[in-house]
């Protein structure tokens, strides 16, 4: 109609809410978000570099912990400059096109975060159940499969989600009840029919959510019977503790995504939405690297090799300058 095409070539940007119209927390919340998102940054920069560089993380494991810190800082850079610049600026808007490309972004991110923890889950699974068999079982070539499949499916579920919903007019309303461009608020400003494009996302979401989780879940009912069976406690002890920290970001990750997209409409608030989205696009990506670097050893060690070699080399090259000084400089 022509009512629907007028909307469409009058909405060119949106508003976001953001968390507060109170100007006096604006400097504060920057401040703790620009922390956040900076901890975030280079703790799952280390993990890529260190998984990458260092020797004896060269496992299926630290190949899937590197993949899961590029999809950590893929989904909180989606929203976390944009988020920080919006406490600084007047006029909280975001343009349509923004809008769409942080949509995709996010459903990526997120949609391979979700698949990452379940083949890490199947990983752990493998390595406990058939140790004589996980190099053959879990082999280059598997990781990369594995991942490329992530992949393909997460930008597949991204770009058919996103198409639909901005292929759809909305109306004049253009404020979105959220720090980003998320699903839900989106739905909710749209004036065309919305039940097809919201039964793909539940046929979508439902699918990734259960499939991902019954392999987590699977995979560690296996891996705690097994670790129940052993005789030592110390080994029971080691079992446990090699688990621990993907356990951890499994279930604060899952029991955030549950918090917010599982729930009856009834009991749905914005603004508990709000904390819920704050928390897993900015403190998920800051929590995964510490947990994995604070609980984990092989990380601790890997981490004081690397800052080991580089004071090495920072002492040799002063060396070097204070000889080749002394050298020019004769007294």
């Amino acid at each position: 109609t022509k009512m629907d095409k007028h909307n469409q070539t009058v909405l060119n940007e949106f508003i976001l809410m953001g968390i507060t119209d109170r100007p006096e927390l604006q400097a504060p919340l920057f401040g703790l978000f620009l922390i956040i998102y900076m901890i975030s940054v280079v703790g799952n920069l280390g993990i890529i570099i260190l998984t990458k560089m260092d020797s004896k993380l060269q496992t299926p494991m630290y190949f899937f912990l590197r993949h899961l810190a590029i999809t950590d800082l893929g989904y909180s850079t989606a929203v976390g400059p944009k988020t920080l610049v919006n406490f600084v600026v007047d006029e909280n808007t975001i343009s349509y096109y923004f809008c769409a490309a942080q949509l995709a972004f996010f459903i990526l991110f997120i949609n391979g975060e979700i698949f990452i923890l379940s083949v890490m889950s199947y990983d752990r699974y493998v390595a406990f159940c058939n140790p004589l068999l996980y190099t053959v079982i879990m082999s280059q070539r598997t990781c990369w499969v594995l991942m490329a499949i992530i992949y393909l499916h997460s930008t597949f579920v991204s770009l058919l989600v996103t198409i639909k919903i901005f292929n759809l007019s909305f109306c004049g309303h253009n404020v979105i009840r959220n720090l980003y461009c998320d699903i839900l608020p989106l739905l909710s400003l749209l004036c065309s029919n919305t039940q097809e494009i919201e039964l793909i996302i539940l046929i979508l979401a439902a699918f990734d959510f259960i499939s991902s989780l019954l392999i987590v879940l699977v995979s560690y009912i296996v891996i705690i019977v097994s670790i129940l069976r052993l005789n030592s406690a110390e080994g029971r002890h080691k079992a446990f503790s090699t688990c621990g920290s993907h356990l951890t970001v499994v279930v604060v990750f899952y029991g955030t995504l549950i918090f917010m997209y599982v729930q009856p409409k009834a009991s749905h608030s914005f603004d508990g939405d709000k904390v819920a989205s704050i928390f897993y696009t900015l403190r998920i990506p800051m929590l995964n690297p510490l947990i994995y670097g604070l609980r984990n050893n092989d990380v601790k060690y890997a981490l004081h090799r690397t800052l080991g070699q580089l004071c090495n080399i920072f002492s040799q090259g002063s060396l070097y300058r204070v000889m080749h000084y002394k050298h020019n400089n004769p007294v």
